[in-house]
Parts: C-alpha cells; structure tokens; sequence
C-alpha cells in the first residue's frame, strides 16, 4: 500500500525551527524520487527540498533546494529509506504553508509537483513574526 504520512508540524516564532517526518511505505521507499512541497493560501504547490537517487545500489543520491530555504533547511533520510525529514531552522513568516512529503519513480526536474505521484496528507507549519 502507498503511503506517505507526515508529522512535526505546528507553530512557532520567527527565528525558530521544526523538523518535519515523513514515514513511508514499502512501495514509496523504493520511489527514486522524495521530498517536501508546500503550498500556501492562494499560491501554487512549490518544492522545498527533494532528493533524487542517482544509485540506489550505492546508496549516492542529489538534494535540491529552493533558493528560498538554502541554508536554512536541511533534508536528510534515515539508512533503511523509512522516513524522510526536513530539518526547518531560522523560520520566516513567509515559510507558513501546509507542508507536504511527496514520492515519485523518476523526476527530471526534482523540485517540480507535477513529477511526483504519491502525496502526504500535508502537515502546517505557521511561523509568527
């Protein structure tokens, strides 16, 4: 069964941090594609932070950033592909979104949704100035 299930949402204060969980499924362990999009009100799906496997055997494997999160999230999984985190420091208002873990076979431009086939139930993140 497909499954993406995400947790560590919640709020906090300008400046401070969060770390998100996803935990997956067989099936989307084995997805080449993972990572986290968000979406805020009245705003498109954006990607955050997506991790694209380039040899699974070896274990090597490309992360993206948006430019807005560079330096201040940081994406990371544990050995066994079970869970994927997104480790959130010196939070901006501006990063308020519903925060989703998505999961896809292959991508070719990893930081865009369309690529992505299995989605989260989302988790918000509001940050207060």
């Amino acid at each position: 069964q497909v499954q993406l299930v995400e947790s560590g949402g919640g709020s906090v204060q300008a400046g401070g941090s969060l770390r998100l969980s996803c935990a997956a499924s067989d099936y989307t362990r084995s997805s080449d594609c993972t990572g986290w999009f968000r979406q805020a009100p009245g705003k498109e799906r954006e990607g955050v932070a997506t991790m694209r496997t380039v040899n699974s055997y070896s274990g090597i494997y490309i992360i993206y950033y948006a430019d807005s999160v560079k330096g201040r999230f940081t994406l990371s999984q544990d050995n066994a592909k079970t869970t994927l985190y997104l480790q959130m420091n010196s939070l901006k208002p501006e990063d308020t979104a519903m925060y989703y873990c998505a999961a896809g076979p292959s991508c070719s431009e990893p930081l865009r949704s369309y690529e992505y086939t299995y989605w989260g139930q989302g988790t918000q993140v509001t940050v207060s100035s």
